[in-house]
């Protein structure tokens, strides 16, 4: 038991810092789009139309079908693998091909709209469908959500509300608490990271999600997946 709740604490920490890390690194280098957290791209969408944005915002929309199409395919992927992490190591290939057509294209330090900027963002939205479509197959294997803070930040005022109801005594509620420190500290890390990355490297930098994502895979106990 102690060691399946490290393998979650270890996996929530990852998944949370790459989601985060991959949707600061689109916004900052590739035209303020969203790949982990798609929803967001419609308030994206929105701002740019009214600004008069011309095919560079109507393009935020196309992450939808992108991500759908990925959501179907990983849940595909799941139903055939009874390794279920193994749909983590299959995220984590289609970052690193992300990350090396990014450098391919030599798209570094270049903050220029181009078409191959669009599609290492498409790709790396691909990738994130399948961590979004883990996290509602195998929502036991994680803390919470991890491409969505917002239902995490709402878990966590409510442990910490309860916790100081009870007097500070109460150990599950404590419990929750850590593990909201987890879920949004991983999450948060991970956004410094890929906006500091984006600036340096610029998509390339998307080859260390797809490594980091290897390293879960292969440090998780897969006879208990």
């Amino acid at each position: 038991m102690e060691e399946k709740q490290n393998n979650v604490w270890f996996v929530t920490l990852v998944l949370t810092l790459i989601a985060g890390y991959c949707d600061s690194i689109t916004f900052v280098a590739a035209d303020k789009i969203f790949s982990a957290h798609v929803t967001g791209n419609f308030i994206v969408f929105a701002y740019q139309l009214i600004k008069g944005g011309g095919a560079d915002a109507w393009i935020k929309l196309l992450t939808f079908p992108v991500f759908m199409l990925s959501v179907m395919v990983g849940g595909w992927i799941a139903a055939r693998f009874s390794n279920k992490h193994f749909l983590l190591l299959i995220e984590g290939f289609v970052l690193l091909i992300a990350g090396a057509l990014a450098y391919g294209f030599c798209y570094i330090n270049n903050t220029e709209v181009t078409w191959p900027m669009y599609v290492v963002v498409m790709i790396t939205v691909f990738a994130m469908g399948f961590q979004n479509a883990y996290g509602k197959l195998f929502a036991k294997d994680t803390f919470g959500p991890t491409t969505m803070m917002t239902g995490n930040v709402t878990q966590f005022a409510l442990d910490i509300r309860s916790y100081c109801n009870s007097g500070f005594k109460n150990a599950d509620f404590l419990s929750g608490i850590y593990k909201g420190l987890v879920t949004l500290g991983g999450f948060l890390l991970g956004c410094i990271m890929g906006a500091c990355i984006g600036k340096l490297l610029g998509l390339a930098g998307m080859v260390l999600p797809g490594i980091a994502m290897a390293i879960c895979y292969f440090a998780t106990d897969k006879s208990k997946a």
